[in-house]
């Protein structure tokens, strides 16, 4: 430890940034530079990290974000990017990261969580944070009247105007869901967009909405809408599915509707929650994949 610098806010220091970045792509596999160069790296990603000289060997980020619940904003912290290179570690740097995160961020959130993998589920309940269960929705899908055409254009995130369509929509879209989602997180959903999703982004050009999805068989996996103004998801799920669609899986939690039939299953995806003061993070909901740190 004593050798060891303590680093955060290191965006603009080219030599710590690519080392950062290194360390992503050895642990996790996850490349960050074309983000990164696309302008992506807001504000809100912070990430938390010791320095050995010139090279980072122990991160944790944290994504400042809202979260909505019920309609109402929430202030809340998510952390991810959680990784130590194999020749530091045992050696306590991701409890001194997590100790100096909850000590800056003290009194300044009402929600705290992050997304662990099965090997560091122990790890996180040592800091206030408990484990939680999700619901994933799903909906058996009969149309009753001809599917509507819809002037559905495949967006390229190799294409400029493509990406800048992408980042605008991103920055000024409306959160998918009153019930419960998250706002203020495009530096996150670009990441998916270049890097995860990159070719399942599709834009209804009539409603201006981008929809993120993949259709196998007869399901389609329904990871995104966005919009800038209200839609009515119904509309949206009659444009994009086919005659042989059957089934349709929400990987967010949409609003309750009228037409839409939900159904859920209990889901574990690694969710840790750690609340402060009144914050209550709501029961039978699924976090939205696009903005998973």
């Amino acid at each position: 430890m004593q050798d060891l610098q303590f680093m955060k806010n290191y965006k603009n220091n080219d030599t710590l940034r690519n080392s950062f970045f290194e360390l992503a792509a050895s642990t996790f596999g996850i490349h960050f530079e074309n983000w990164y160069q696309q302008g992506c790296w807001g504000e809100g990603y912070i990430p938390f990290s010791f320095a050995d000289g010139d090279r980072i060997v122990a991160n944790a980020s944290v994504n400042i974000l809202e979260l909505v619940i019920h309609g109402e904003k929430k202030k809340a912290i998510q952390i991810g990017t959680v990784m130590t290179h194999p020749d530091y570690r045992k050696k306590g740097l991701s409890t001194h990261l997590m100790n100096k995160i909850l000590e800056e961020y003290e009194n300044k959130y009402d929600l705290m969580y992050l997304f662990a993998n099965e090997s560091v589920l122990d790890f996180y309940p040592k800091f206030g944070f408990k484990p939680l269960e999700e619901h994933l929705f799903s909906m058996d899908f009969h149309s009753t009247a001809p599917l509507k055409s819809a002037n559905l254009r495949k967006l390229d995130v190799t294409d400029a105007e493509d990406v800048r369509l992408i980042q605008h929509f991103a920055s000024q879209r409306l959160p998918v869901s009153k019930r419960f989602a998250t706002d203020h997180t495009p530096g996150i959903f670009m990441f998916y967009c270049l890097n995860v999703f990159n070719n399942d982004i599709y834009y209804l050009e009539n409603e201006k909405v981008i929809v993120i999805y993949q259709k196998e068989n007869k399901n389609i996996d329904l990871f995104d809408v966005v919009s800038l103004n209200e839609i009515n998801m119904k509309d949206i799920l009659n444009k994009i599915a086919d005659s042989d669609t059957e089934q349709i899986t929400f990987h967010f939690t949409p609003d309750e509707n009228k037409d839409i039939d939900l159904e859920s299953t209990m889901t574990n995806e690694g969710l840790f929650v750690k609340t402060q003061g009144d914050g209550l993070y709501p029961v039978r909901v699924k976090h939205p994949v696009t903005s998973i740190a």
